[in-house]
């Protein structure tokens, strides 16, 4: 995982509006929808979506203002659990490279490989499944190879209903070759840790998979736009937008559809 590509990008402003809980033996960030949305039957509680964060981890607030929005727009229960146990890399070097190098990121990357973080993760998804009757999964970076393994075909009963995912790192081709539920994937332009080749994988394995699957291109932006994005330019802006509305419409249609 590149350094530069994961902990770049634009620090945002606001007041997240969830708290902090438990998730099992995780520390978690939650947020709950103040109203329930026109597609739920019988409220947000019927419903979870597990976000998985990217490098930042679950005190960054730009991911925090997300759940708050993803929660509200969904009419669901957001759940951000701690998957670094604990270690957080310091916000404020998001937009100062002269400082990226305080950080020992190849060390962090090491502590928090797939092998040591898939156990909570998996987990932390088996608890959200005995406290609600559908389970969605959000992605990011770090999260895009945790959704696609949390999809697997493998597990039966399955372990998410569905999944989402932005600029992932370190999926797989035997990742994509499992997928079982319905996916979405959100797509920059320039994405070294997700490259042209993996693209064109994914959209070729995919359909073929027996899932609903959608694929949303952005051009102009690049790895991580979806959770560090600039919210002064116009062109990222307009991606962190369409972004969110794109994973917002899918967790909604795959959680509440039909209902």
């Amino acid at each position: 995982m590149s350094s530069q590509c994961c902990i770049s990008g634009f620090k945002w402003d606001g007041a997240p509006t969830g708290h902090d809980t438990t998730l099992g033996d995780l520390n978690a960030y939650m947020a709950k929808a103040t109203t329930t949305t026109s597609t739920t039957n019988s409220g947000e509680d019927d419903v979870a979506v597990l976000f998985i964060h990217d490098a930042f981890g679950w005190t960054f607030v730009n991911e925090r203002l997300l759940c708050d929005s993803y929660a509200e727009e969904i009419g669901a229960t957001v759940y951000m659990p701690d998957f670094f146990a604990g270690e957080v890399i310091p916000s404020d070097i998001v937009r100062d490279p002269k400082r990226w190098n305080e950080f020992d990121f190849p060390g962090f990357i090491a502590r928090n490989s797939r092998e040591e973080r898939w156990p909570q993760i998996q987990q932390a998804a088996a608890t959200l499944k005995t406290k609600h009757r559908k389970v969605g999964v959000a992605g990011f970076c770090f999260g895009g190879w945790a959704a696609f393994e949390l999809g697997s075909d493998e597990y039966t009963p399955r372990l998410v209903d569905c999944i989402t995912v932005a600029h992932p790192t370190n999926l797989t081709t035997n990742d994509i070759d499992k997928i079982g539920v319905p996916v979405q994937i959100c797509a920059p332009d320039e994405d070294p840790m997700f490259t042209p080749e993996m693209k064109k994988y994914a959209n070729e394995v995919i359909p073929t998979r027996g899932c609903a699957y959608d694929y949303q291109y952005f051009p102009g932006v690049t790895h991580g736009f979806a959770t560090r994005g600039n919210p002064g330019a116009d062109g990222e802006r307009r991606a962190m937008m369409r972004s969110k509305r794109a994973q917002v419409g899918w967790l909604k249609e795959w959680l509440h559809g039909g209902e």
